[in-house]
């Protein structure tokens, strides 16, 4: 299925039924009185999380979505029937806000959750509202409330615990998929993830954390080059950021610390918030380093970029160093979640704790 995180869609709620103006009329019975009923409530439109959809695709191509009027009023004293509600059934995490005014509406967090979008209208008044002792025969009635109309903007941000976020090639996907039970496609050319990929990690019985793999991030992202600042926002709603490096590129002339630097840049252009989370440094490839060199080089990296957090060497390929990486990870990831206020993307950075998982 193709992944969609936007949409433009159209609602309206529907409009209130009329009032009936009508007089009770059998034989025997003069001056029977006012007996015109209300119009019916016009319907309401919904949203309703479901965790069973990852994509917006449905409102890509249905862009309109339109409750039913309520009833008018009849005679008889009878009421006009309501308008039916309808929900839109909507991804885990998506946020939906007024397109005109920027205005959000609400914020899908849960599954189950349901939030009102546009309420119908309330049904007019028949005669019968509007009898009295001294209006016996009133022929009075009111039309039916419009109900309201908006046009929303939905936008899509997985929820999961820790982001990998990385030059393409880095090894992102192979990475993801080594720990958890996503399969993305894996392939030996640039920018093989074309939209994020959700895996859940298992570190022990009833111990899960929830992983995000993005496509490759590039210098120059904020200016459109490869697929630009696309899709970081499904990275804003992580507790930390994993920054895979490519320990040892192909290319000779492709220097690793310029690419951490570059991505770092790229990330305080994009989003000041985003940039200030935490965020670990993971070598990856490093069994492509000769067994003599790997502890060297790798120290070379991290005292020119001045690293002062903790960083990891590991091999996603061959499975070497990634229980210690996914171990602190959990540990950040469970802190995190006790915080008094773990809403707050700019939660303190881990203590030097994690700054021993070196070389593996």
């Amino acid at each position: 299925m193709k992944f969609v995180d936007e949409a433009v869609i159209d609602v309206a709620a529907g409009h209130g039924g009329a009032g009936c103006v009508s007089f009770r009329r059998e034989k025997f019975v003069p001056f029977g009185g006012p007996n015109g009923g209300d119009g019916g409530r016009g319907g309401s439109v919904w949203a309703l999380a479901d965790r069973n959809l990852n994509t917006l695709i449905d409102y890509r191509y249905a862009r309109r979505h339109e409750a039913r009027n309520g009833e008018p009023g009849r005679g008889s004293d009878q009421f006009g029937a309501a308008g039916a509600d309808i929900e839109l059934r909507m991804p885990v995490g998506t946020i939906v806000r007024d397109a005109e005014t920027e205005e959000l509406v609400t914020e899908l967090l849960e599954h189950g959750q349901r939030a009102l979008l546009v309420k119908g209208g309330d049904g007019g008044f028949g005669n019968l509202h509007f009898k009295s002792s001294t209006n016996r025969a009133p022929r009075q009635k009111t039309p039916g409330w419009p109900g309201e109309a908006k046009k929303l903007r939905l936008e899509l941000r997985v929820l999961a615990d820790v982001g990998l976020l990385g030059m393409p090639n880095a090894g992102k996907s192979t990475l993801i998929a080594a720990i958890s039970n996503a399969r993305p496609k894996i392939a030996d050319y640039p920018f093989t993830t074309l939209y994020p990929h959700l895996g859940v990690v298992r570190v022990g019985p009833e111990q899960s954390f929830v992983v995000a793999d993005i496509p490759g991030l590039i210098e120059g992202a904020s200016e459109g080059a490869g697929l630009g600042h696309q899709f970081l926002r499904h990275l804003q709603r992580t507790r930390l950021l994993l920054h895979l490096v490519d320990a040892a590129p192909f290319d000779d002339g492709v220097d690793p610390v310029a690419q951490v630097r570059a991505i770092a840049a790229e990330l305080k252009k994009h989003d000041p918030a985003l940039a200030a989370k935490p965020r670990w440094l993971v070598f990856n490839k490093v069994d492509m380093l000769p067994p003599e060199e790997r502890a060297q080089r790798l120290a070379a990296y991290v005292r020119r970029l001045r690293w002062k957090g903790p960083w990891f060497a590991i091999s996603a390929l061959a499975r070497e160093g990634l229980r210690p990486l996914v171990e602190k990870t959990y540990e950040q990831v469970a802190a995190g979640r006790s915080d008094a206020a773990p809403a707050d993307p700019r939660f303190d950075r881990p203590q030097a704790a994690g700054e021993s998982a070196g070389p593996a």
